[in-house]
């Protein structure tokens, strides 16, 4: 009988890092396929589109960016970076739904002073909030 391996964890510190790495890979992503079009589309337009036109095209780059790297592999480029991976509680793939739950979970809970992430140090496993909601943790590759 095979004994299962303990989960290892990413540190909170680790995770922060994958974080602030990812926000600068982002940049060049929503620079390229949200900024870039829509001020190129103004200049030739002479109009630029509506706050919210832009921020919906925003929300949909990174639905689209993260739904696609937890589904497909549980990984991001910047969690491949620090080999941290997506998984469900019970240590499976993350299925695209689960994906959804966790990007739309993410959103209030680091827009609320980062209080899904503080969430963690008080977290018995410390998951952050949206982990803890969409049945997800991060485990170490």
């Amino acid at each position: 009988m095979l004994v299962p391996e303990p989960v290892r964890r990413p540190s909170i510190v680790r995770r922060l890092a994958s974080m602030f790495y990812e926000s600068l890979l982002l940049l060049a992503v929503l620079t390229a396929l949200v900024f870039l079009p829509h001020f190129l589309l103004g200049a030739l337009a002479h109009q630029f589109a509506t706050r919210v036109v832009v921020q919906a095209h925003f929300f949909l780059v990174l639905l689209v960016y993260f739904l696609w790297f937890w589904s497909n592999g549980g990984q991001t480029l910047a969690m491949k970076t620090w080999r941290i991976r997506l998984v469900t509680d019970e240590g499976l793939a993350v299925r695209p739904a689960q994906a959804l739950l966790r990007y739309l979970l993410c959103w209030p809970s680091i827009a609320l002073g980062g209080a899904g992430i503080l969430w963690a140090l008080v977290d018995r496993d410390h998951l952050f909030l949206h982990d803890r909601l969409a049945g997800t943790q991060l485990v170490m590759k």
